[in-house]
């Protein structure tokens, strides 16, 4: 028996179809063929049936398209979920909502109506946000979107994704932010730490709403900020390189100009601006990709060296900053101010690591190792050699060791640019609707916290919602939680 197994687990996908083939057409036995081909009758007989099955249906006759499919039992509540549907998973207008009614349904509806149903829902959808227990949510996500003039503050568990706040105001103070991190509160919301850019009013909220819970630095803020100036400089050098060109092509064409003359002046002039140009605009971008790759990036030394390269950056910048002080100075003070705070992630990383060591009795040193490892892409032939070289000196804790680091590294987030994704899906529904204010954005934010992730590139994610993933329960379909009744057909 496990002979035939074997066989049949060897044979190509064009022997089997031969074998099913012949059976069908009863050119011989189904005991021949198991003989002649080492496998069993019973497999002959399950490729037969698989051949069958195709043939049917490649035979089948098409169907028509007037042919019913199923029924939908078409009700007041069944209507309701159309017009939530279509608003929230289509981004349709009002507008779109009473035309689809109209043409594919033959339903007249108003757009007082449609807007009447979004309304008992967004009173709904508060309602459940308001009940939601916050306390699972161990890092949060703060920063502030804008909808034209008016600010929402916005804020995301970093690792459920899972939208705690969203609110338009007119202000973004310290008295606003603190009124709304307390209501939070009062859910239970009691983070580890946050994570914002440098805000003045969010900062100040926080610390008059929850005392002493540590706000880091959001890197990605600093990082557009100094990529933002590197750019700068090298469109002014390739300006001074085009005027350089400029004048030296007009010397050209008026021939020979003796060292008095004037467009001889402008043009030696012109090449030591191009040069001095050029040369800082290397420097700041040799600058600012230190502090992105060897910095700030999550992979990297420990807490101590990670401030003396920093503290080194931004004297270098200092030394340049006569250079174009305009546009370096704004740059230099910022990263000079916020030096703890986006460092702060490295503090919590090192703690990870030593708690790695500690747990699985490995050395220190091995477990950095493993961390600076996630730097080198993987695909690279050093990266490689890192790995084996790691793995001959960890020996048979090497596996469990890089596992943990990968873990603890995946888990230490450095940035808020989840506000920034949740802004980005968020903008389509803010160009269509403004009248809403803010029950509007309850339901929003309902809508984005409990619909369940179609896709994502963290595979835990699919197939959940954000209230699923910080819970770690189920919860039924956002149509059903919104008291519009069940789902046809039924869905959990």
């Amino acid at each position: 028996m496990d002979r035939c197994v074997g066989a049949a687990a060897r044979l190509p996908g064009s022997a089997r179809k031969d074998l099913a083939i012949q059976a069908l057409g009863r050119s011989k036995t189904v005991s021949d063929l198991a003989a002649r081909h080492g496998v069993s009758r019973k497999f002959i007989y399950h490729q037969t049936h698989k051949a069958r099955a195709a043939l049917a249906d490649a035979f089948s006759p098409a169907m028509p398209d007037d042919e019913v499919l199923f029924e939908l039992a078409v009700t007041k509540a069944w209507l309701r979920q159309v017009i939530v549907g279509l608003t929230l998973i289509c981004r349709s207008s009002y507008r779109g909502v009473v035309e689809f009614l109209r043409d594919l349904l033959g339903v007249p509806v108003s757009v007082g109506c449609v807007h009447d149903v979004l309304q008992a829902a967004a009173r709904e959808a508060g309602a459940v946000n308001q009940g939601q227990d916050l306390s699972g949510i161990r890092v949060g996500l703060h920063d502030e979107i804008f909808q034209g003039a008016t600010p929402v503050l916005a804020g995301v568990d970093a690792a459920s994704t899972y939208c705690y706040l969203l609110a338009a105001e007119e202000r973004r103070d310290a008295d606003t932010w603190g009124v709304h991190l307390l209501d939070a509160a009062q859910q239970g919301l009691d983070p580890d730490y946050t994570i914002a850019d440098a805000g003045q009013g969010l900062r100040a909220g926080q610390r008059t709403a929850w005392g002493d819970t540590p706000c880091h630095g959001d890197v990605f803020h600093i990082q557009r900020q100094c990529d933002g100036l590197a750019n700068t400089l090298s469109r002014l050098a390739q300006g001074a390189t085009s005027q350089r060109k400029t004048l030296q092509a007009k010397t050209g064409r008026g021939g020979h100009h003796g060292p008095g003359d004037e467009l001889a002046t402008q043009l030696a002039l012109a090449r030591q601006a191009e040069t001095q140009a050029h040369e800082l605009a290397r420097d700041i971008r040799t600058l600012t990709q230190w502090l992105r790759h060897d910095v700030l990036a999550l992979a990297g030394p420990d807490l101590p060296t990670r401030r003396e390269l920093f503290d080194f950056i931004v004297a270098e910048l200092a030394a340049r900053e006569p250079g174009d002080a305009q546009r370096i100075r704004p740059v230099r003070v910022a990263l000079q101010n916020q030096r703890d705070a986006l460092l702060a992630f490295a503090g919590v990383l090192d703690g990870k690591l030593a708690a790695i060591a500690q747990t699985h009795a490995i050395a220190e040193p091995f477990v950095r190792e493993a961390c600076v490892l996630h730097r080198l892409p993987s695909t690279s032939s050093a990266y490689w050699q890192g790995w084996n070289r790691l793995r001959a000196a960890m020996g048979g804790k090497f596996h469990v060791l890089f596992d943990a680091v990968s873990r603890a590294m995946a888990q230490t987030p450095r940035s808020s640019s989840l506000v920034e994704n949740l802004n980005s899906r968020l903008r389509t529904y803010f160009t269509l609707r403004r009248h809403l204010g803010g029950a509007y954005l309850d339901l929003l934010r309902f809508f984005l916290n409990h619909r369940r992730f179609l896709r994502s590139r963290r595979a835990e994610r699919q197939g959940k919602s954000p209230r699923e993933l910080m819970t770690g329960q189920g919860h039924p379909h956002w149509l059903t939680l919104l008291g519009l009744g069940p789902l046809q057909p039924q869905q959990a």
